[in-house]
């Protein structure tokens, strides 16, 4: 679920237009827009405490039809106020439910997703290594 909420919706909208043959898709839920409260720890283990509130959009869908060997249900949670980008993870999410549709869904969807994720991580590790400052202390020196 992770791949899928942090793929642009593009990237989803692409691949479902390339999905052939499509289930039939009905809402259950949504997609709606709401808000959750981030919590946060002090000192990342202490106390908890309310850091802010966050925009989410949530979707839940029920694929049936062919090409599925039976109904399927998907749920998708996504930062941000994007309705599309929630119906469409939530119907990746349903086809990776059905087991005919799993492995196809991890290998042309998922898994394209997964390495352009990894390459945006390192072209933006690379720019914030870039701008890296080692600062000198005549204090430190003699420690």
């Amino acid at each position: 679920m992770r791949t899928l909420a942090m793929a642009s919706r593009d990237a989803l909208s692409a691949a479902w237009r390339g999905w052939a043959p499509k289930p039939a898709v009905q809402a259950v839920r949504g997609p709606e827009a709401g808000l959750v409260m981030v919590r946060a720890r002090i000192d990342g283990g202490g106390a908890r405490f309310n850091l802010g509130e966050a925009t989410v959009t949530r979707a839940a869908v029920r694929l049936h039809g062919e090409p599925l060997a039976t109904d399927a249900v998907g749920t998708s949670y996504v930062l941000g106020t994007d309705l599309e980008h929630a119906r469409l993870a939530a119907i990746f999410d349903g086809l990776l439910a059905d087991p005919e549709q799993r492995e196809r869904v991890l290998a042309e969807v998922i898994a394209p997703l997964e390495q352009a994720h990894v390459e945006r991580d390192g072209i933006r590790g690379a720019e914030a290594r870039s701008t890296h400052v080692d600062f000198f202390s005549v204090a430190r020196e003699h420690e």
